[in-house]
């Protein structure tokens, strides 16, 4: 907590060039962007970081081969270059996969069509990923036993690209950039709302945790609060020519279905792609896609039915998925960007992601609205140039500010790692060494815990059962991370929530070790916290219609964290 309290001493006294309001992806990449570059700049969120939409995505970085269908090829190709960077710019976390797409009878579109369309989707991304190929069902079924191939008349398999980690971990790795280069970051800060004062902004900001009051000062206002951006503005009273609708989506986490560590994609009974995806020791399944009116959603007993009952379909089970298969759920909202003048009868499936920046430069005011977690590097970059157009100055406009640390660096931890036979501390049940688990996670802060490894074995022990994570993660994670609440670490610089059981987490006695690490004397408290946080979003459900078994944990979670103010 210390590097939260002292930030938020940074915020009450210093003017900033930039506030950012929202830490989701938006938010996140623009502070890293404009910290890079040598811009003063502070971020806050109400909850914590990536704590909404950023936290419940399908943990995809593609190129948006579902808008081939409405003839975006625009779209298409920026999102495909956008893919291709951030592959070549984090090749230990956003990874080439392939998908393979099944085709039954009475589809709109015959398989080679699409598979044809799979052909052009490559040649639009530079032909940068492997190539595309036709299936047969008995190909098909070759290469997937678990697929029903029984009404199928083909398929096809192409290549897009995964977060190796989670999403929200993806996220917060921004946010540390930012803070790595003196960016002023705190979650769990709610903005009251900002005024213009002396050609500047004065944004009030309350401290969620302890209720202290406090007033940030900054030439610029960024609302990159995600789902909330439309009710920020309100509080700012700032008018603009977009807004959101929303977009419910929901994913469920059961055990791992196959071994082969590809996506399976089906189109759904509404016509709208379905997957099948790998998730370490277990599979994610979904999405849904249902118009909803306001961010705050659960889980219902008919987003629940509508995932189980198409995978159940479409898949040979040895018996079908079933409610008491469920670990965790995902449930979030996409804000998609509309104009505000209309456009709200469009069909609203039909509507991209792609993000929208208003500006005001009179007010000296941006709100990002839309946007996904491929796009990200795109925000970074128009945010810095519009800010550069607002007169904020920019100190090192040709510093590189995302990306994986340097190569001769990569190369010196695994030296060291080697030396230190650190892979042979890996867990018999990892699903890779621990030399690229670590590197991939932390960059040159790995190499912290070579040290701490070297001088105590024990930082090396793996804390929580059932998970991949050592000691001195969690004391890592203390000092760096920002852990505020129990959750943000179990759920969203970790994956621990999304896939282990609750029940387990609840017996596991590396559980309250963690907590003692992360919390010190209010670890019991954190703790109790935590669980009756879930026993309340259970029953907020279980209001909806949704009877979730009692092992599974958070069917909201994150809904009430908003990237927001």
């Amino acid at each position: 907590m210390e590097l939260r309290s002292s930030n938020i001493d940074k915020l009450d006294g210093e003017v900033f060039d930039v506030l950012i309001v929202g830490g989701g992806i938006n938010g996140a990449a623009s502070a890293a962007a404009l910290a890079g570059k040598g811009v003063r700049v502070a971020l806050i969120d109400r909850g914590d970081f990536a704590g909404s939409t950023s936290m419940h995505s399908s943990n995809l970085v593609w190129g948006g081969i579902k808008y081939m269908e409405s003839r975006d090829f625009a779209l298409v190709r920026k999102l495909c270059m956008s893919r291709n960077h951030l592959i070549r710019s984090y090749p230990a976390t956003v990874q080439e996969i392939r998908f393979l797409t099944t085709i039954t009878r009475g589809f709109r579109y015959h398989p080679r069509y699409l598979w044809a369309g799979a052909w052009l989707y490559w040649l639009i991304g530079n032909g940068f990923t492997r190539i595309p190929r036709f299936l047969s069902p008995g190909a098909i079924r070759d290469s997937e036993a678990i697929i029903d191939t029984r009404d199928a008349i083909g398929g096809f398999e192409y290549s897009d690209a995964y977060l190796h980690d989670n999403d929200a971990r993806f996220v917060f790795n921004f946010v540390r950039g930012a803070l790595n280069y003196g960016a002023v970051a705190a979650n769990y800060v709610e903005s009251l709302g900002a005024r213009r004062e002396s050609g500047g902004w004065v944004t009030q900001a309350r401290d969620v945790v302890s209720g202290r009051e406090f007033a940030v000062r900054s030439k610029v206002l960024i609302n990159a609060a995600g789902p909330w951006v439309d009710e920020h503005n309100a509080l700012t009273g700032q008018a603009t020519h977009h807004r959101h609708v929303y977009s419910k989506g929901i994913h469920l986490i059961v055990p791992r279905l196959t071994d082969n560590q590809r996506v399976l994609a089906f189109f759904a009974d509404d016509g709208r792609l379905f997957f099948v995806i790998p998730m370490g020791p277990r599979t994610c399944i979904g999405t849904t896609d249902t118009r909803v009116e306001r961010p705050e959603v659960v889980a219902t007993e008919d987003d629940i039915r509508f995932v189980l009952d198409n995978i159940n379909k479409r898949l040979r089970l040895d018996k079908p998925l079933g409610k008491e298969d469920i670990i965790s759920i995902r449930c979030g909202v996409r804000p998609l960007a509309i104009r505000a003048e209309g456009g709200g009868g469009r069909d609203f499936l039909q509507l991209s992601r792609k993000h929208a920046i208003d500006l005001n430069p009179h007010d000296a005011h941006l709100s990002i609205f839309g946007g996904k977690l491929t796009d990200c590097l795109n925000v970074g970059e128009e945010i810095l140039a519009a800010v550069g157009d607002m007169g904020i100055g920019v100190p090192y406009p040709k510093h590189r500010w995302y990306g994986e640390p340097p190569e001769q660096v990569r190369r010196e931890f695994m030296h060291q790692a080697k030396l230190m036979h650190l892979d042979e501390l890996t867990a018999s049940d990892a699903s890779e060494p621990l030399s690229s688990r670590l590197w991939r996670r932390y960059g040159t802060h790995a190499l912290e815990m070579l040290e701490e490894i070297r001088e105590d074995p024990r930082q090396a022990e793996v804390l929580i059962e059932g998970t991949e994570y050592l000691r001195c993660e969690l004391y890592y994670a203390k000092r760096r991370e920002m852990i505020t609440r129990l959750e943000d670490f179990l759920r969203r610089r970790s994956k621990i929530a999304l896939v282990v059981h609750e029940e387990a987490m609840r017996q596991s006695p590396g559980l309250r070790e963690a907590c003692n690490i992360l919390f010190g004397d209010q670890a019991d408290a954190r703790l109790d916290e935590y669980f009756a946080t879930t026993r309340r979003e259970r029953s907020e459900a279980a209001a909806e219609g949704a009877d979730l078994p009692e092992a599974c944990p958070s069917p909201a979670a994150g809904a009430r964290q908003r990237e927001s103010h």
